[in-house]
């Protein structure tokens, strides 16, 4: 061989060397990344190549699916009460992906789950199409309904809990949208698309308010105040007068922390202070606590963490570094205090479940296609926030509210109801319309099935005339009406 030829040969041998090195680094080193690329369409195409699997609530499925023609994909999402349920399923998407249940157990409802591939191999030995898995959710359809009900026209979420366990028995985020309208791949469904953007809808219809916005919890906050003070010992008797001043000044300011109206506040006990909701009381109560052990109350009910029922929710906020004033506002649930409806649910849940908050889940077990389970979720216990004998002298006081105090809307006939009202202050110099909050759970003489933790953005009201007992507490009290069979 000549010169030329043998330069032309290794250049040649040196091409296919590189192609093979590429090739190999494809295959094992990028597959995983392109196979879960969102721009590759051959995904999305394998994705809707067969019916997925269902999610299901009180065994009935809430989704579907439908053949679709003139495209590559072949099946198309269908979704039951689509506004009502979205905040739990989410949407998949021929063109827009998936969120929300739909995302997180994607693979599972796809049938590609590895835990499935006992069926695959099946469904290919007999020359059946391949199947989804289903889903099986812990929510109740009655308190469901209850919530979104509830909150109609308003915007706003509500999160129900079994503190029992931690199962999820409602969660509803309005306004809402229709995931059947996005779930295709058409003109119409792309303008859809466009419409429930915040570029176009301000009110953000597919924010799921329930998990992912943070709100000032305003005086619901009070309850973690009150518990923290029982944990450490600077409080043990609800009913003994405390040393509270009427207004109390924090540290280091001159502005006073005011109490709303005029209602009884100065040396409240703390059983009247958290029926009358007495800023004053409980300001000064997070500032004796102290800065250390309220992070640590507040981080022990699930605060400045994300939770994962499986699906992601924000973090609630309680600043681990702050001025003694800036601690008194945030006792009583303002300055950079903010918390998610699920973390104001919880709040409710571990103090119903005599101090023991259990982790939040949502989806019960998942099934084969041919229904035998192939995973359960077994309930766990997150944290210990409160003592038995605390948790206990928080329900006492809890239950006051509601029987003599700001909650009186949510009392149920024959069913003790404890709770805690909330009006928290929004916008700029608090010129912004007040959030209404309720939280809430019933009992029975089996423990507690139903937290409910409910929050109104936008009441409809004049700024004056907003309160969580008014807005908030009917619709928890329908919800709790709902889990109890009312």
């Amino acid at each position: 061989m000549n010169k030329p030829l043998r330069r032309v040969a290794v250049f040649c041998g040196l091409l296919v060397l590189a192609l093979l090195v590429r090739v190999n680094y494809v295959q094992f080193v990028e597959a995983d990344q392109l196979s879960s690329d969102v721009h590759n369409r051959r995904v999305a195409i394998n994705q809707y190549a067969e019916p997925r699997g269902d999610i299901i609530v009180d065994g009935k499925a809430i989704t579907g699916h439908t053949e679709t023609t003139g495209s590559d994909f072949k099946y198309k999402r269908t979704y039951t009460d689509g506004p009502m349920w979205a905040p739990v399923t989410g949407f998949a998407s021929q063109a827009y992906s998936t969120t929300m249940l739909e995302g997180v157990e994607d693979k599972f409802l796809t049938g590609d789950d590895d835990r499935l591939f006992f069926n695959r191999t099946v469904d290919l030995l007999t020359g059946k199409e391949k199947q989804g898995g289903n889903v099986v959710t812990t929510l109740n359809a009655k308190a469901q309904k209850a919530a979104y009900d509830g909150l109609g026209s308003k915007k706003g979420a509500v999160v129900a809990l079994d503190p029992r366990t931690g199962a999820v028995l409602a969660m509803a985020s309005t306004p809402s949208y229709d995931p059947s309208s996005i779930a295709g791949n058409s003109l119409t469904d792309e303008k859809n698309w466009t419409s429930l953007q915040k570029t176009s809808d301000a009110d953000d219809p597919t924010l799921n308010r329930a998990l992912r916005q943070t709100y000032p919890p305003g005086s619901t906050f009070k309850l973690v105040t009150a518990a923290a003070a029982l944990q450490d010992g600077t409080s043990s008797d609800i009913d003994a007068k405390t040393d509270s001043p009427d207004p109390y000044t924090p540290p280091g300011t001159t502005t006073p922390l005011v109490n709303e109206g005029n209602i009884p506040c100065k040396k409240a006990s703390l059983r009247d202070a958290l029926k009358y909701s007495c800023n004053s009381v409980f300001g000064k109560l997070g500032d004796d606590v102290g800065l250390k052990d309220m992070v640590s109350e507040a981080e022990q009910f699930g605060f400045n963490k994300e939770q994962f029922v499986p699906v992601r929710s924000a973090a609630s906020n309680f600043d681990t570094t702050m001025t003694p004033d800036h601690l008194a506002q945030s006792s009583i649930g303002q300055f950079d205090t903010a918390a998610t409806p699920l973390q104001m649910a919880m709040v409710a849940s571990a103090i119903a479940n005599d101090g023991k908050l259990m982790k939040p889940y949502e989806v019960d077990k998942l099934e084969a296609p041919n229904l035998s389970t192939i995973a359960q979720t077994t309930p766990t216990q997150l944290s210990t926030p409160l003592s038995p004998e605390n948790a206990q002298k928080l329900q006492s006081m809890m239950e006051t509210v509601v029987s003599s105090g700001t909650g009186t809307n949510a009392q149920i006939p024959g069913v003790t109801v404890g709770g805690k009202t909330g009006t928290a202050q929004n916008g700029v110099d608090n010129k912004g319309i007040p959030y209404a909050w309720f939280v809430s759970y019933a009992k029975t003489d089996q423990g507690s099935p139903v937290a409910v933790a409910v929050v109104v953005e936008d009441a409809s009201a004049n700024h004056a005339d907003v309160s969580g007992g008014g807005f908030a507490a009917p619709i928890a009290k329908k919800v709790m009406e709902a889990v109890l069979g009312k």
